[in-house]
């Protein structure tokens, strides 16, 4: 038996993917713990018996959802790492530390945006491994390819960051660690130059039941008519209102032929009526037992909804807002599992339109279905499960730094 220690940020998309590892392991007779500055959270979305260590953060509630709307490219990352990632760091640290004394585990596993998992294991000589909840970085035309000034200034500020909160002699970097790295994804998504570098594992998506959402009224899908999910996932509420209001106008006026089920998390569409049968908005919706009934998925192309998506088969048409979302929806249209459309620009007329083709073009739901099938080819959380395993049993690394 084992001890495996996952430190993770407080945002549900950076903890959904890890929750089947974790049951996966603790299946397996392991001892499984979590180090996160959002505690609630983790137990919220993990189950009310995790043993989680609470860590200190910045009070940004909603995470980096908590950036000024505006903010796009270049300075939408400038602003995730010097208001976010680096103070979520500093401040997590030490507490890691402690659950790293407290816990003893064999194993660390750290988010690929919470680098205090890395800094400590490296300092600490705790093998760790890397959970990587996005596939940005992992093609080589990736988010910083054509960026080498950005990608050098986020080397400089890791480089300070472990003079404060790491060991001056370490050298990897905590973004990707030397022994494991875990990616939820495929080649066969991430495209035909994914990296293969020693390390990297592609076990694709870690689909895990999840707690029970509030009651979903299931029996209001129309089995004759296509079903459309839109849905801009928890952390883009503050840009969502125009894009989901011409998402709503384009299916409303598809009606005859398709029904539309739109989370709304900041409720900026109003509400529907209960004899309303064309339009079912609500703030949250059960997304996986969803997936399996529907028809077509428009998002923003985030990592978790994309791969969820094309696990159950489903085509897409993505939206891209910031972050890595513009690389992952160059990668639905590659793999020829989706459209494209502009979130900023985009109307009603140019959506129906795409919508139109992933639902009727064949092409699109066959490829989906191709990915799908490579995904639980993968192995997903049971993967993950024995490939933290081996590193479990290869043995420690030696004394700390």
């Amino acid at each position: 038996m084992s001890k495996f220690l996952f430190v993770v940020p407080p945002l549900v998309g950076h903890i959904n993917p890890t929750v089947g590892v974790a049951a996966e392991l603790t299946a397996r007779g392991h001892q499984v713990a979590w180090a996160s500055a959002g505690p609630g959270l983790v137990q919220r979305l993990t189950g009310d018996k995790a043993l989680v260590y609470p860590c200190s953060g910045p009070d940004l509630g909603l995470g980096d959802g908590a950036r000024p709307p505006e903010l796009r490219g270049p300075q939408a990352l400038k602003f995730l790492w010097e208001d976010f990632l680096v103070p979520l760091a500093e401040a997590m640290a030490p507490d890691v530390q402690a659950a790293v004394q407290g816990f003893r585990p064999d194993v660390i596993i750290a988010d690929q945006q919470t680098v205090a998992g890395g800094l400590v294991a490296e300092h600490m000589r705790v093998p760790w491994a890397t959970s990587s909840t996005t596939t940005a970085e992992f093609a080589f035309d990736n988010a910083l390819g054509g960026m080498p000034k950005v990608a050098a200034w986020i080397d400089t500020l890791l480089k300070d960051l472990r003079t404060r909160i790491g060991h001056v002699s370490g050298t990897a970097d905590p973004r990707f660690s030397p022994h494991l790295v875990l990616t939820y994804s495929t080649p066969e998504l991430v495209g035909p130059e994914a990296r293969v570098d020693g390390q990297i594992r592609y076990v694709g998506p870690s689909i895990a039941t999840r707690p029970a959402s509030p009651s979903f009224p299931w029996h209001w899908l129309d089995p004759a008519r296509a079903t459309v999910l839109v849905t801009l996932g928890t952390a883009n509420t503050d840009v969502g209102a125009r894009f989901l209001g011409e998402c709503l106008e384009a299916l409303r006026h598809r009606s005859h032929q398709i029904q539309a089920v739109v989370a709304d998390p900041g409720n900026v569409l109003g509400t529907t009526t209960a004899d309303d049968k064309d339009a079912l908005i609500l703030p949250s919706v059960p997304q996986l037992p969803l997936l399996e009934r529907m028809d077509a998925v428009v998002c923003h192309a985030g990592h978790n909804t994309v791969c969820e998506a094309l696990w159950h088969g489903v085509p897409l048409v993505v939206a891209p807002i910031r972050d890595d979302q513009p690389v992952v929806a160059s990668q639905v249209t590659g793999a020829g599992a989706g459209i494209r459309v502009r979130f900023g620009r985009v109307t009603a007329a140019k959506l129906g339109v795409a919508i139109d083709a992933v639902l009727h073009e064949p092409s699109y739901r066959a490829a989906a279905h191709r990915i799908g099938t490579a995904f639980r080819a993968a192995g997903g959380a049971h993967a993950a499960a024995s490939h933290l395993e081996q590193l479990a049993t290869s043995g420690a690394l030696g004394e700390a730094l």
